[in-house]
């Protein structure tokens, strides 16, 4: 009878995938993905390349066949459960484009090998954790941005009609309006490079860029990072539930364990009993 994809892990299969996701296989992977990571480093350095490029690409080779090896082992001891799992796709996927010929029209395929350090991501529960709340936290996130853009458009409209004539390089048209308020927003030389300059022909400036400064840099910027902290501490608490309820489970098996112990020890107690009773007569 042929074995599902689904099947529960058996035989071969179990042994690799036990092997393969034991603490010591995924501390190696780790420390290869450290070190692949320093030799990418090493390849921006045009004087390390001239003295160790040939042993950096080697070294990088034989990272990648080690990569390799492992997503196979791993999709050979799950089968078809590796592409369902996110964190799976995810780490064959950054493996995959290391495999992609970097010539020609996929030369900038060749930058994107960095991303195989992102695989600690997926090895590391901490990382994991912080992950999965800025995922869980994107459908918040995206409210807070579409009102951000709102009012970055009616910021952005004000600005052009109020200093669009007079300083065009900064609010000559809605687009460097938008830009020119995003650099106010990050507060990155925006009082000696942009509002005093602007507050010099038009004196009351301020009353525009102050109230945007509130709310775009500080109300704004402090619902992301509640949405965020609500997100992990709602992952967290979720990771909580999920270890009680198996903690109450594996109690309940040991109690079930027990009663039917106790039960057949009270049997067999009776039946001795019984047994006494009747050599007695």
């Amino acid at each position: 009878m042929a074995e599902s994809a689904d099947s529960p892990l058996v035989g071969t299969r179990a042994q690799v995938a036990a092997w393969v996701e034991g603490r010591r296989v995924q501390a190696v992977v780790m420390l290869l993905i450290v070190i692949n990571a320093a030799l990418l480093g090493m390849e921006t350095s045009s004087t390390v390349m001239a003295q160790a490029g040939p042993l950096i690409y080697r070294l990088d080779a034989m990272i990648l066949a080690l990569f390799v090896l492992e997503i196979g082992l791993r999709i050979f001891a799950h089968r078809g459960r590796f592409f369902r799992d996110p964190w799976s796709l995810f780490d064959f996927a950054v493996v995959a484009i290391a495999l992609v010929p970097a010539t020609g029209e996929f030369a900038v395929l060749r930058a994107l090998r960095v991303l195989r350090v992102l695989r600690l991501f997926a090895m590391v529960k901490s990382m994991r954790r912080v992950v999965g709340a800025l995922l869980g936290a994107i459908p918040g996130l995206s409210s807070i941005v579409l009102v951000l853009l709102l009012l970055y458009y009616v910021f952005a409209v004000i600005a052009t009609h109020l200093f669009g004539a007079t300083f065009p390089e900064w609010f000559g048209g809605l687009d460097r309006s938008m830009y020119t308020l995003f650099q106010v927003m990050t507060l990155e030389s925006w009082s000696m490079g942009i509002v005093r300059p602007v507050m010099e022909i038009h004196p009351y400036a301020w009353t525009f860029f102050i109230p945007f400064i509130l709310i775009a840099t500080f109300t704004m910027l402090n619902l992301f990072i509640a949405i965020i902290v609500n997100a992990m501490q709602g992952q967290a608490e979720a990771e909580a539930r999920e270890t009680i309820a198996a903690v109450e489970q594996a109690r309940d098996e040991i109690e079930m364990d027990l009663h039917a112990e106790v039960r057949a020890l009270r049997q067999e107690l009776v039946e001795l009993k019984e047994v006494l009773l009747e050599r007695s007569k």
